[in-house]
């Protein structure tokens, strides 16, 4: 399950240490390069180990100072491949919410069977409003980046129009805590339920959820999405992970089919939502009127 993580790991450790050899040839200890490039030593240090990702200028600026320019096109491009498996959120996100779920919807165009897995959030795809305005506002205060919550929400709406699609397919399961867990609140909760029971009734949604009481094939240990058979998307705190490696694709391919072994579909997923309902309705204040929020 962590082999996505371990090969953008291993990418970055690669470029460092091809940028570690770069220096040496250069005859520059890390101090010394540091010292021409008016950067702290500690930087020399992390992107040799890999434990920081340079930029396109940082890369720029290495090589010329250790007079290695014919290495600038390969090392962009691996820097770029890097990029692509591992796309941080300040970066991703630099130009607010709405561009990216814009670039969410490029992506949608081409990309007919829909699989995901999620253990402690509903899937964007299928969300309220007042839910996936809830979602955006925790990223503006995690990430700091800029508030443009209701344009994301607009974009991340007309994205939903592709379920009527018929020529797109939706797998979604969920477990039974990423219907419980008090993200929003309970009048919120509630009406993201009740869109969850439509959703389970259309004809190219699969809708399952992983109720408490089952026992599970394999452990539920991170949400993730196969986009047809090409890319495995996995969203961490820091990044959002983009793995294309067969045996990558192949791997969550299988960890996706165990848990829908032991999902429960149609009827018994509705029960198990409905269940839900009732639970936070009975924690619902009540208004003048009787009408439960």
């Amino acid at each position: 399950m962590n082999s996505g993580i371990t090969s953008v790991d291993e990418a970055r450790d690669a470029l460092g240490k091809r940028l570690r050899e770069l220096r040496q040839q250069a005859g520059l200890s890390g101090k010394g390069l540091a010292e021409s490039l008016s950067w702290p030593a500690s930087k020399i240090s992390k992107i040799e180990h890999g434990r920081q990702t340079p930029t396109d200028e940082d890369i720029r600026s290495w090589v010329g100072a250790t007079n290695a320019e014919a290495q600038l096109g390969s090392l962009l491009a691996a820097l770029h491949t890097l990029e692509l498996h591992h796309a941080e959120w300040q970066r991703l996100l630099k130009a607010g919410m709405r561009a990216h779920q814009s670039s969410l919807a490029r992506h949608d165009e081409k990309t007919k069977l829909y699989r995901g897995f999620e253990n402690t959030v509903i899937p964007g795809l299928v969300q309220t409003p007042d839910y996936a305005r809830a979602r955006f506002a925790q990223v503006v205060m995690v990430h700091k980046v800029p508030n443009d919550i209701n344009e994301a929400v607009r974009v991340r709406m007309r994205r939903q129009e592709m379920l009527y699609r018929p020529d797109k397919r939706f797998h979604f399961i969920l477990t039974e805590a990423a219907l419980r867990y008090r993200l929003v609140s309970v009048d919120v909760m509630l009406a993201q339920l009740d869109r969850l029971v439509a959703v389970s009734s259309m004809r190219n949604v699969r809708l399952g959820i992983i109720g408490f009481n089952t026992r599970y094939i394999t452990d539920p240990r991170h949400g993730f999405w196969l986009l047809d058979n090409d890319l495995v998307r996995v969203e961490t705190y820091s990044a959002e992970l983009n793995l294309r490696q067969p045996q990558e694709i192949a791997l969550y391919s299988s960890i996706f089919e165990q848990l829908a072994a032991v999902a429960s579909y149609g009827g018994a997923a509705r029960a198990i939502i409905t269940s839900v309902m009732a639970d936070l309705a009975a924690e619902a204040p009540e208004d003048d009127s009787g009408d439960w929020r």
